[in-house]
């Protein structure tokens, strides 16, 4: 209680009758009067002046009550007043939110972003919004069907934005089911309190075919004559606003395909089958921060073929011999060409026909050649060397638009019937040292043949025919004088083989004709003696070879060298390591010859040093960081770091700066690629002057190793050129 005058109350809403305040009066002040917005709920005593409620207040419905109050005297007449008197409806949660429908609908295409929202609802609440009696908060009760163990979809709970999850980013597919309800909440209080007020509503999931998928392969006609470029294809990414692109991860030196922002591929000039007969590539799209909104689309285009290249003789003249006695229908060779159009297609089928026979006897047509595969074949005359020794074909290759003329030359040779002779069948015995150069003659032999020279028939090749299995000598003829040379094939060794008893054949290349046969004119025999030599150790390996780690510590055992006295009487030894890098390495032990210790030998080894991370990276310097004067924001200076060791250790580097305040407030720095930054000023607040930017740079070995650089950069007056005063 107290005197009449202006005042404020705060009640909460509902609570039916109750007392509010009760005015004192003061004479001649005998009775109160209240007007104002009462609206059948607040009033006054007017003699006793209690201001009281006769029913519930309710916010929702008016939030503050404004009333004057008078006091009056005995007659009516005013004595004090009249005074405001507010009444401000406190809230009280006695509202549930209400969805604004009682059904939602929405799309959502397969593949779809996760956390990317399609749809939202929302739901209001007639409590005080400046309360947590209004606050919601929304979230997923069920979701029906639910094949997997966690939910395919998500809920923002303060925006109520629908979204696919992580599996169902994953998983969605209209194949296998493309509608799905939800039951979705949405709680007062925040949905901290279990006596929160609760509301839902269904929401209905249309799950539609991604829009982004890879076209089917696409064909290009090779060398087109159209303008370039050429609409190929399209791909469209679910979400509105992407920015579309293409890499590929063949490292062309051109990628002849581009994208527009409606994802319209396009080739940009003409493609050429026989440099590049097909194309691998991606179509991507990321949103305005430069994130892949989706995963990469693999474009496949063949490259088709068109007849735009002409046979080539694989030979500019094709040489065939050919015995004149040949029966009719023999293949005596064959003509051969190619066409660099695709193959197994009409545009690289080639057909073979005889244009001309020089001379022409005794017939004109003593050759045909099979149209499809180029075999040259006789016909049913027979050749005769005496009437004619050579003959001149020009076979016309053809495919469907171009031609080419092709050179034959057949050399009609004599038949084989004359079989190499000996001069002599025993050419006795020589003697040679072990240690006898590889390659060395040791003995010439000489034979005979009577048919044509310098023909297949007359031409002698000689082997070994018995007594060296290991092929430890060859024999050479001379094709001038068919005389034959035996060398050293392998080197030869005293304790394995001190003699040998070797038999030699002389034959053709050419076959004998039938009847005749190789005898015994044409075997020869001799012997080898081997005389002893005392040899050098052996090294049991040409070159050893081994890899160890560049920190090695001094005394570790990298590799053992072993070697062997032929001989097998004397002590080896290791004696020590010579060469660029001798002062590195050394022979742990030593032994001394018991014989003779002048014989030496030497083998080659190797040692691979393995790369440690030992170097941490560092600034390319080549030219200097600078920015002009006044700085307008926007500018930005090209960095790059190197490293001393393998790239395994350096082919990333992360950059960043110094963590002080000064740094961060004045300079930021981003990362290009692998190797290379960008270093940008933050704002235009700089003066002319000299300053350092303390720069990090880490390499990702194991374990990393980082180096700070004090990065000098000017900010100077520029020349029109861009480059400092």
């Amino acid at each position: 209680s107290g005197p009449l005058k202006d005042m404020n109350f705060s009640i909460p809403e509902g609570g039916g009758t109750r007392f509010i305040y009760q005015f004192i009066s003061e004479p001649p002040a005998v009775s109160f009067r209240a007007t104002g917005e009462k609206d059948g709920i607040i009033d006054i005593v007017p003699k006793t002046g209690i201001l009281y409620l006769n029913g519930s207040l309710d916010r929702e419905t008016k939030a503050a009550h404004r009333l004057q109050v008078e006091s009056l005297d005995e007659n009516g007449n005013i004595v004090k007043g009249p005074y405001a008197v507010t009444i401000y409806v406190e809230d009280v949660n006695d509202n549930p939110p209400e969805f604004d429908q009682l059904k939602y609908t929405g799309v959502v295409r397969q593949n779809s972003r996760p956390g990317k929202p399609f749809m939202q609802v929302h739901a209001t609440d007639r409590d005080d919004p400046t309360t947590p009696h209004a606050q919601l908060t929304y979230s997923i009760l069920h979701h029906f069907p639910n094949p997997y163990s966690e939910m395919l979809f998500q809920i923002d709970n303060v925006t109520g934005a629908i979204s696919p999850s992580k599996k169902g980013s994953f998983y969605l597919d209209p194949q296998k089911q493309d509608t799905f309800t939800l039951v979705v909440t949405v709680k007062d209080m925040a949905g901290m309190t279990t006596n929160a007020f609760t509301s839902s509503a269904d929401v209905i999931i249309t799950v539609k075919e991604s829009l982004w998928k890879a076209p089917p392969t696409i064909h290009i006609q090779e060398n087109s004559t159209q303008v370039h470029p050429v609409n190929i294809s399209q791909v469209q990414s679910n979400e509105q606003g992407v920015i579309y692109d293409l890499f590929e991860k063949e490292k062309l030196p051109r990628l002849p395909f581009s994208v527009d922002q409606n994802g319209v591929i396009y080739v940009t000039e003409p493609l050429d089958r026989e440099e590049k007969d097909t194309y691998s590539f991606f179509a991507i799209t990321k949103d305005n921060t430069g994130e892949l909104v989706d995963k990469p689309l693999k474009i496949h285009v063949i490259v088709e073929d068109i007849n735009d290249n002409p046979p080539v003789c694989e030979q500019a003249l094709t040489i065939i011999e050919v015995q004149e006695n040949e029966g009719g229908g023999s293949s005596i060779g064959t003509v051969s060409a190619t066409d660099s159009d695709k193959k197994d297609t009409l545009n690289s089928r080639l057909q073979f026909k005889i244009e001309s026979q020089v001379p022409d006897v005794p017939a004109s047509n003593l050759f045909i050649i099979q149209q499809e595969t180029g075999i040259l074949q006789l016909t049913g005359t027979l050749l005769n060397k005496r009437m004619a020794s050579n003959y001149s074909l020009k076979v016309l290759v053809t495919d469907r638009v171009f031609q080419t003329i092709c050179d034959v030359q057949i050399h009609v040779i004599d038949i084989n019937d004359r079989i190499p002779i000996f001069e002599k069948s025993d050419y006795d015995n020589v003697t040679v040292a072990e240690n006898v150069t590889v390659g060395t003659v040791i003995l010439e032999i000489q034979a005979t043949d009577g048919d044509e020279p310098d023909t297949g028939s007359s031409y002698i090749i000689y082997q070994v025919k018995e007594g060296d299995p290991n092929n430890t000598f060859i024999i050479e003829t001379d094709p001038e004088t068919n005389r034959g040379f035996i060398k050293i094939n392998k080197a030869l060794d005293f304790e394995a083989a001190p003699v040998y008893n070797l038999v030699i054949n002389a034959t053709n290349p050419e076959p004998l004709v039938s009847g005749v046969q190789y005898n015994s004119s044409s075997l020869a025999l001799f012997k080898v003696f081997v005389t002893n030599v005392d040899e050098p150790p052996v090294f049991h390996k040409t070159v050893y070879s081994t890899d160890v780690s560049e920190d090695i510590p001094v005394n570790t055992l990298v590799m053992t060298v072993e070697a062997y006295d032929p001989e097998g009487d004397s002590k080896i030894v290791l004696k020590e390591v010579q060469g660029k890098h001798a002062e590195y390495l050394a022979c742990r032990k030593r032994f001394f010859y018991k014989n003779n210790a002048a014989q030496k030998s030497k083998t080659t080894v190797i040692l691979r040093l393995r790369d440690v991370n030992d170097n941490p990276p560092w600034l390319v310097t080549d030219y200097p960081t600078f920015f002009c004067h006044p700085v307008m924001g926007g500018e930005r200076a090209f960095i790059q770091a190197t490293d001393d060791d393998e790239q395994q250790f350096f082919s990333a580097f992360t950059f960043s700066l110094v963590d002080d305040m000064n740094t961060r407030n004045n300079w930021e720095i981003s990362k290009v690629n692998t190797t290379h930054a960008y270093l940008s000023p933050k704002h235009a607040n700089f003066e002319e002057k000299v300053y350092n930017v303390p720069v990090i740079i880490k390499d990702n070995g194991k374990p990393p190793l980082e180096r700070k650089v004090d990065l000098e950069v000017k900010v100077c007056k520029c020349s029109s050129e861009n480059s400092c005063f």
